[in-house]
């Protein structure tokens, strides 16, 4: 559990508190780590979630699959992000969704109960994971209102182009790396691959954009 602390650190659930309190609480919030093979399934739709996760390695992908076998690809969980705290209040509800391993990974769990109630060792961070955990449903969020932006678009062009666009601002290069394949960024965009693979060969004949795999380079108009 110790090798974990310095990714922690580094997250928005433990943002603020110290190498030695982040140990302390490891074990006041009873943590625990469960690892994944590649294709495992972390969380089925439907199931109650007790606990709150951080991702340690690897990657996972929250998706849906309607009656017919259609699959929607509507996020993915990169090492130090958070899952679980839209589930976090009492009555929430099953989960709406499957979370899939996309590559062997591992994830650390904790208690939510422990998380939202004030330990009896009265932990002086405590009060400050229960903020850094509303911080980080309102960056979920604002995340979720950009994704239904691309959504908004009406084409698959303009769908491809906004993602796009955002990403380089994100990563602050017009030359970078999307953590989706093909098939998983259509997913995403809720778009038809062989439609999207047409669009951005038009989008690298125009002098748009070029490609290799999931690394993207966007030229100026």
């Amino acid at each position: 559990m110790k090798k974990y602390v310095p990714l922690l650190k580094k997250t928005k659930l433990f943002s603020g508190v110290g190498d030695d309190d982040i140990l302390s609480m490891l074990s006041c919030l009873n943590a625990s780590v469960r690892e994944y093979g590649k294709g495992q399934v972390a969380f089925r739709q439907g199931e109650t979630l007790r606990e709150l996760m951080i991702l340690a390695e690897g990657r996972l992908h929250i998706q849906r699959e309607d009656y017919w076998g259609n699959l929607n690809l509507l996020n993915e969980i990169r090492p130090g992000e958070m899952f679980g705290e839209a589930y976090i209040v009492p009555n929430s509800g099953p989960l709406l969704n499957d979370v899939v391993a996309a590559e062997d990974s591992a994830a650390l769990f904790f208690d939510m109960d422990r998380i939202l109630t004030v330990c009896p060792s009265a932990c002086p961070f405590h009060t400050r994971i229960v903020k850094n955990v509303f911080y980080t449903i309102s960056d979920k969020n604002r995340r979720l209102v950009q994704k239904l932006s691309y959504m908004a678009q009406r084409s698959t062009r303009e769908k491809l182009l906004s993602y796009l666009s955002d990403e380089a601002k994100r990563q602050s290069s017009s030359f970078f790396t999307i953590p989706f394949n093909r098939q998983q960024l259509a997913d995403f965009l809720s778009v038809d691959r062989s439609a999207m693979s047409n669009e951005l060969g038009k989008l690298r004949d125009e002098g748009l954009l070029d490609f290799h795999k999931n690394q993207f380079t966007l030229y100026e108009l």
